[in-house]
């Protein structure tokens, strides 16, 4: 099985992430797709962070309909902050019979070589990478082991979410 995983706070998670998830899928390189969602991201802020708990049952009911697509706490049972590629490491000893294959946005692409052990990611996964605004990808640069997925851009962001909420604003059209 050819799993991608999809790390991220996913405070809250949003149709932008579900459509990412989805459209990863439709590249038919992984086929499932895991949405890790983070308990500390260790270049985020944790100020702002809803409860982990609440930010896994929002991310597994934004998904139930969804068979290829799973929520999973996995990164909960690990240290923290969260290391990419310590939990992909753990995920090979879980399910050695799986292969991991990286999801990430182009910003984050961009950033990689600020994440702990990037050298080991790239060398031992393969990387989706799919388009973020204000991120341009040369997709003739990228190593043969990383992949660029078009899909369209999703103008939204947990970020945004959470001042609307703030501001009392109805946000039900951003969120599954």
């Amino acid at each position: 099985m050819r799993i991608g995983i999809f790390g991220g706070s996913f405070n809250p998670i949003h149709k932008g992430h579900v459509a990412i998830a989805q459209g990863v899928l439709k590249s038919s390189l992984v086929d499932e797709v895991w949405l890790m969602v983070s308990p500390r991201n260790p270049l985020k802020e944790e100020s702002s962070l809803m409860p982990d708990r609440l930010r896994l049952q929002l991310a597994r009911r934004a998904v139930k309909e969804l068979p290829s697509i799973k929520a999973c706490d996995f990164e909960f049972h690990l240290p923290k902050p969260s290391y990419t590629y310590i939990t992909l490491r753990r995920l090979r000893e879980a399910y050695p019979d799986h292969q991991f294959t990286l999801v990430m946005g182009a910003d984050n692409w961009q950033r990689l070589s600020l994440w702990r052990n990037h050298e080991e990611l790239l060398a031992n996964y393969p990387i989706i990478v799919y388009p973020r605004k204000d991120s341009p990808i040369d997709t003739s640069a990228l190593p043969p082991t990383v992949h660029y997925v078009e899909m369209p851009l999703y103008n939204i962001s947990s970020t945004q979410i959470r001042e609307a909420l703030a501001r009392g604003e109805d946000v039900s059209e951003f969120i599954p």
